[in-house]
């Protein structure tokens, strides 16, 4: 059973249960965790939601993509029916009307930040690991990163998203990615916390009143905020190319090494995808929520037909030679045009799949 749900003093837990894929969503797990969520929502016995992963080292490492990668070379439709199911789920956990509180003690990434990023309370621990790292494998910040990755702080929404860096719990609550820090021991014990609440009326206030009783301060400072300066200098240009430049001509003995590592970083991620994202996350500064997910479903299908996200998968996770050959292969090859093309209106408003997202 790839999902599992339990009651525990008027609490659904629910677990994402595929450890051994480090709890990946597959299209069916999609489809049962939308209809497990709509259960809890009507049902008056269930005051409060916690979603968490198995095992000890994923909350959710993302969206199964080996088989998006195995539908598209077989003709399915899986890979465009995944991504709608995906986003209806993460657009309805943002509106959820209920408090929901999201365990993020392990790998959060790509998928799982989707399902973490509707909650108001989002708990991370020692084993948090948290990414978008979606440009390395030739595709764009989706899940509804073009809203939330503009709202962080400065310009460290536009540096997590090009560059796919990971973050731990300190960086992930500077960040303001996160909510909350839970030492080991009190992740351990999440049920009995629970299952000792009194509620007092208040859903929402009495599950925050849990949830803060046993945050701590105890972690280290956050790498982030040492590097803040230079972030928001260079990623606040408005491309890729003046990007680059910028970090290339960074002068601070504190910021140089970091500088020359991004560059190469950014060197590596699919050059294309570098500049649909830097416009994605720049249109979805003043976008609502729903016209965010849905510019991410016309992006998602023109990844397909472009293809570097299938040269992505084959390096990193079919072949693991990691060598993609991106196209075009550098930076300074891009064109507007190539970028253009990715925004365009695949479907007519009223019949897009996504029609109904903001109209509720």
């Amino acid at each position: 059973m790839d999902i599992f749900s339990q009651r525990i003093n008027h609490v659904a837990f629910v677990t994402l249960n595929r450890p051994a894929a480090l709890n990946a969503l597959s299209y069916e797990m999609l489809g049962e965790l939308q209809r497990l969520l709509a259960e809890f929502a009507a049902d008056d016995a269930v005051r409060a939601v916690l979603i968490r992963g198995a095992g000890e080292k994923a909350f959710c490492a993302g969206g199964d993509i080996r088989a998006l990668y195995q539908s598209h070379r077989s003709g399915g439709l899986l890979h465009h029916e995944f991504f709608v199911a995906e986003y209806r789920l993460d657009y309805y956990l943002h509106r959820y009307p209920k408090p929901y509180v999201a365990l993020l003690d392990g790998i959060t990434m790509g998928g799982g930040m989707g399902i973490a990023q509707g909650s108001p309370l989002r708990i991370v621990g020692e084993r948090t690991r948290m990414a978008m790292p979606e440009t390395g494998i030739g595709l764009f910040p989706d899940v509804g990163a073009g809203y939330f990755l503009p709202r962080l702080p400065g310009a460290l929404g536009t540096y997590l998203g090009l560059t796919g860096s990971d973050v731990r719990a300190a960086d992930a609550l500077y960040a303001r990615l996160a909510d909350v820090y839970w030492p080991p021991a009190a992740v351990a014990r999440i049920e009995q916390t629970f299952a000792e609440l009194s509620w007092t009326g208040s859903s929402g206030a009495d599950v925050r009143r849990a949830v803060q009783a046993h945050a701590t301060t105890d972690f280290s400072a956050p790498s982030l905020a040492a590097l803040r300066p230079a972030i928001d200098t260079h990623f606040s240009k408005d491309s890729i190319a003046a990007i680059l430049a910028s970090l290339q001509g960074e002068r601070r003995p504190e910021f140089s090494s970091w500088a020359e590592q991004t560059v190469q970083l950014l060197r590596s991620r699919s050059p294309t995808m570098l500049g649909v994202t830097l416009r994605h996350l720049r249109l979805g500064r003043t976008r609502p929520l729903a016209d965010c997910f849905r510019t991410d479903l016309g992006l998602m299908r023109h990844c397909f037909v472009q293809g570097d996200v299938l040269e992505g998968v084959r390096a990193l996770l079919i072949d693991k030679d990691k060598r993609p050959h991106w196209q075009p292969q550098r930076i300074e090859e891009v064109t507007d045009a190539s970028v253009d093309a990715f925004f365009g209106e695949y479907w007519p408003a009223p019949v897009h799949p996504l029609a109904h997202l903001g109209s509720a």
